[in-house]
């Protein structure tokens, strides 16, 4: 362990972890842990090569040209952070990449708790404000202080729309990997379910709610199985954490302030496949669909995030799309890149 609490992380060389404490508004202490991307002159990859776009020189910084940058990703529900070609990408571009494994998730599982349990989405705003904190120390006192993008899987999506709403000015960008804003179908069966969720939740948050269980997602992107990516099972079990009453609540009053309209002022870019691919049983369309949400209700709901939203669907996507088939993600990177450089501006106010 570093001076400074940072220890080699279970991805290997080039990134670092380091775990905090941070109490939330119910005053309880919660465990997170923060991963860093330490590139050198070969980083790992974790799925072999992709065709992952390069940076061009143009978008890479140049001594005295640019503000620091940096950018902090959050993963979905039942999940963590693997993603090494991600990291890759955001280094390539001149930011400093760091990634949050959010209380009870991945990392930051401790014994005795429940995995991916959370009872309001507004508990993550502590360890998402510290992790930021952490980050802005990191850089040296003379320079400016970085911009930091926000960047959101799924449910970490849903979570960083929410935090980026309450907590203007702190973030320069907000990137959303089919973020869950909506349940899959329509507002009325969000309404239906939090009308069913609430008093069990009310009373018996932690029981768990019965529902199938399915693995078509993980089939679809584990090595294990049919997919190309090394997961950890322990970080993110195939089929996904036991849903719990006051987690569903919690999940469907973050979707329920979404509708109603959220005030974000900085660029956001949402990514989403181009189809969805849902049932009880596998089909083989799932390989290059999202079988997670129902995207075009997402791609609605994202007009309710801000004033200034791009939207892009990548045909053949899964439900994370850089997790696709190495062509489909390329196109995402390409698409990422684009925005990047339309959003992402220096202080003279040039890309």
């Amino acid at each position: 362990m570093t001076s400074d609490g940072w220890v080699p992380d279970i991805l290997g060389d080039g990134f670092e972890a380091c775990t905090f404490p941070a109490a939330g508004p119910d005053g309880v202490e919660r465990t997170a842990t923060l991963v860093r991307h330490l590139p050198g002159p070969a980083a790992p990859g974790s799925a072999g090569e992709t065709d992952a776009p390069a940076a061009p020189d143009a978008d890479r910084d140049v001594p005295g040209g640019r503000r620091p940058r940096a950018v902090l990703f959050l993963h979905g529900w039942s999940d963590y952070f693997f993603n090494v070609e991600l990291a890759d990408f955001w280094t390539g571009r001149g930011f400093a990449f760091y990634a949050l494994d959010m209380h009870n998730h991945g990392r930051s599982l401790s014994a005795g708790t429940h995995g991916g349990y959370v009872a309001d989405l507004d508990d993550y705003d502590a360890e998402i404000t510290a992790a930021i904190g952490i980050i802005t120390a990191l850089h040296p006192a003379a320079e400016p202080a970085p911009t930091v993008a926000l960047m959101g899987h799924s449910t970490g999506g849903l979570i960083a729309a929410l935090w980026a709403n309450r907590h203007p000015g702190l973030v320069s960008q907000l990137i959303l990997d089919s973020p869950w804003l909506e349940m899959h179908g329509s507002p009325a069966v969000r309404r239906a379910a939090r009308t069913m969720v609430e008093p069990l939740a009310r009373f018996r948050p932690e029981a768990v709610i019965r529902l199938p269980e399915r693995s078509f997602y993980w089939r679809s992107i584990s090595s294990a199985a049919e997919g190309e990516w090394t997961l950890d099972d322990t970080y993110r079990p195939p089929r996904a954490f036991p849903v719990r009453a006051g987690w569903l609540s919690a999940v469907l009053a973050g979707q329920s302030r979404v509708a109603r309209g959220l005030q974000i002022e900085v660029p956001i870019l949402v990514l989403i496949s181009g189809a969805s691919a849902n049932g009880m049983f596998w089909k083989e369309s799932m390989r290059r669909t999202d079988a997670v949400l129902d995207v075009n209700t997402i791609a609605l709901r994202a007009l309710s995030l801000g004033r200034t939203v791009t939207l892009e669907r990548i045909d053949g996507a899964l439900h994370d799309v850089f997790l696709s088939a190495p062509r489909v993600r390329a196109d995402a990177y390409a698409r990422l890149a684009r925005w990047l450089r339309a959003y992402v501006l220096d202080d003279a106010g040039t890309a």
